[in-house]
């Protein structure tokens, strides 16, 4: 492992964008939570919190030590001349339990002390999670997705966070195979975050279902302030998630940060632009989408691509993603917030056009296809993409069919018509009744199903 001395501006700075990367996850619950009907809105928000605390206490536990412990592997060929030969699978869960011994001034991870790395990598990893639930909305019993979000973060998302952020010699002898085996470029957490998310998504979708009501009745966002809210959120937060993977005060992190303002840019206007000549039309839920898209797609590029390459990375993955999530339609399955055809389509495009636009004058010091660097690069992409979509795609799926045959995952007909907030949490988002106050009584936003009227033909609380 290197040691090196602690740098206070970087220690600073990392812990800032730690800050910001965790107001992400209640940015995402405003955002997905106002793309939801008004029934549902509070147990999609809750779907996101409950992803920083089970992944928050994992985390200290064992989660930072199955990423970054010293990966457990075997010796494999170089896949180039006098590259790394050991392919690491898995960190040491034992190595760092209960965060021992990082709490020592001696305990450092390149010039920052252990813990700001820590903090920092943790909020990737609620983040991460709680992505995977706009997939499923409406429909999903709030014990079965806290389950899921436990079984998740172990079997999934912390042995692939080893694989692509896991660099030999910076937490322990040897890391992930992604990031140092394969030598595929991830600066941030396309292949690791948003594909990882956005295809497990796919599996839960396929396992629940759709919801009632799919593809013949409307199912609009209810609340576009919410959702533009969001949006904004991410974006603000976004700038830690990249600029902070620098894990540096410097150069890097301000490369990392301009590409994030221009591609989100890029991609807002590339989304409205395909709304305009598709629909006739341009769209606030297009805006907020494409905002969305463009910082997926440029969240791997972020330290490999030029400014230049920056806008074409997000305008050309927010209009394959703008059209992506048409596609549920003709398939038939229910991702309900577009969780795949935003992370997972955005975070692959974005994943993949490195190989295409990475510049070697960039910190990264690549070259790729359209830079004269071949199609080394980009052939290095797309294994660590088609890796990481097999793998979370296939646990995933059986992760959601052993809750579906255990606790279960669906509420009842009646309860999803009834919604979802009343039956989960016993609450209401909104109370558009009279309110009512007395010298004993003040009637609060807690409900009873007998508070609601009852429908014709089911006998269900609308």
């Amino acid at each position: 492992m290197t040691m090196l001395e602690i740098n206070s501006g970087d220690t600073a700075w990392v812990l800032t964008a730690a800050a910001l990367v965790l107001l992400m996850t209640p940015g995402l619950a405003f955002f997905y939570g106002g793309m939801v009907r008004a029934k549902s809105v509070l147990n999609m928000m809750m779907m996101s919190f409950i992803s920083m605390g089970t992944i928050g206490v994992l985390w200290v536990l064992f989660g930072y030590s199955m990423a970054f412990g010293d990966s457990i592997g075997f010796e494999l060929g170089a896949t180039r001349d006098e590259g790394p030969t050991f392919f690491g699978i898995l960190g040491n869960p034992f190595q760092y339990f209960g965060l021992q011994g990082l709490m020592s001034p001696d305990a450092v991870a390149g010039s920052l002390p252990a813990m700001a790395f820590v903090a920092f990598q943790a909020c990737f990893a609620i983040i991460a999670v709680a992505l995977v639930s706009g997939a499923i909305a409406d429909r999903a019993s709030f014990g079965g997705w806290t389950l899921f979000t436990v079984l998740w973060g172990i079997l999934v998302y912390f042995p692939v966070a080893g694989w692509v952020f896991s660099f030999d010699g910076f937490t322990g002898e040897h890391g992930g195979w992604i990031a140092n085996w394969l030598g595929a470029l991830d600066f941030a957490g396309g292949t690791a975050i948003h594909i990882n998310a956005g295809i497990s998504g796919l599996a839960l979708a396929l396992v629940l279902g759709p919801r009632i009501g799919f593809g013949t009745k409307p199912m609009r966002p209810h609340n576009m302030t919410l959702v533009m809210l969001g949006a904004g959120l991410l974006w603000f937060g976004w700038f830690g998630f990249n600029a902070g993977s620098a894990l540096s005060a410097g150069t890097t992190a301000s490369v990392a940060w301009v590409n994030t303002l221009v591609a989100t840019a890029a991609a807002m206007l590339a989304w409205l632009l395909v709304e305009r000549f598709r629909d006739g039309h341009p769209t606030s839920l297009g805006a907020a989408s494409g905002v969305v898209a463009g910082l997926v797609a440029i969240t791997p590029a972020a330290g490999s691509v030029s400014p230049v390459g920056a806008i074409f990375v997000g305008g050309i993955a927010s209009a394959a993603c703008a059209y992506a999530v048409g596609l549920k339609y003709k398939f038939g399955y229910d991702d309900s917030l577009d969780v795949v055809g935003v992370h997972f389509v955005g975070g692959l495009f974005g994943t993949v056009l490195i190989g295409l636009f990475a510049d070697p004058n960039s910190p990264a010091g690549v070259a790729g296809l359209f830079y004269g660097g071949g199609v080394d690069q980009l052939w290095r992409q797309a294994v660590g993409a088609i890796a990481v979509t097999v793998y979370a795609f296939v646990v995933s799926y059986l992760i959601a069919m052993l809750i579906k045959r255990t606790i279960g995952w669906r509420i009842t007909t009646a309860d999803e018509l009834s919604g979802i907030d009343l039956v989960e949490h016993s609450e209401a988002g909104y109370d558009l009744s009279p309110v009512y106050y007395s010298n004993k009584v003040q009637r609060t936003l807690f409900l009873t199903k007998d508070d609601l009227p009852e429908t014709e033909t089911t006998g269900a609380s609308k």
